[in-house]
């Protein structure tokens, strides 16, 4: 894997709090310099990102429901950063839902999303951290059952991140019917192609300049 192949599959991603619109700007202008395949940001900055990168192949990716998946408006927000021009949306699901058996509510939150979505990819953020690999396995087929082009493993806010181990479990479970995106925590090369090795075919990372460049060296 070449420098820009492993470009195109990273999620360019800034989603702190105390995130400000030059960050916004420069996290953009990363994405098109190095050819990141989106900007991963927070609601709230969908609409100057999609400015930024307006005339540019990088696409705006939206997070929804984000960090804790406990909100009763994940439809709306979805909606209004698909008006605002996000291109894909990465929604983290109801981890009580899931964790208490409610598979009704868990499936319902996620089609609210997709429907939302008006045909652009949705990835469901399953936060496997929390997870026995039981409910990992659940969550994989409530996703695929209810319209979600991808899984992903961590938002990168709770106690982990992405694992070699859950990476190929998510994608033994959706096989080829769904993308897996590995995220949380890979901040090195190593991270980024022991992640693909293992099924990844998008990442997540903040670390993303580092990444590419040290593929270089």
């Amino acid at each position: 894997m070449n420098r820009s192949e492993l470009a195109s599959i990273i999620d360019h991603t800034l989603l702190r709090p105390d995130t400000v619109p030059a960050d916004i700007e420069r996290l953009c202008e990363e994405a098109i310099r190095y050819g990141f395949y989106s900007a991963c940001i927070n609601p709230i900055w969908v609409s100057l990102a999609s400015e930024v990168l307006r005339e540019s192949r990088p696409i705006v990716c939206s997070v929804i429901g984000f960090p804790l998946g406990c909100s009763n408006c994940m439809g709306k927000e979805a909606l209004k950063a698909v008006e605002l021009g996000a291109g894909e949306l990465d929604m983290v699901i109801p981890i009580g839902h899931l964790k208490s058996g409610n598979i009704i509510k868990t499936s319902s939150c996620i089609k609210d999303v997709v429907h939302a979505s008006s045909g652009r990819p949705v990835k469901v953020i399953i936060e496997t951290c929390l997870l026995t690999d039981e409910e990992k396995i659940l969550a994989c087929r409530i996703a695929m059952d209810s319209g979600a082009s991808w899984v992903k493993t961590s938002t990168g806010f709770s106690s982990g991140g992405a694992t070699v181990s859950d990476v190929a479990l998510m994608r033994d479970i959706v096989g080829e019917a769904l993308g897996v995106k590995a995220s949380g925590g890979i901040r090195t090369l190593s991270d980024a192609l022991s992640m693909v090795e293992a099924g990844a075919a998008r990442l997540g990372c903040s670390s993303s300049i580092d990444i590419v460049e040290s593929l270089d060296a």
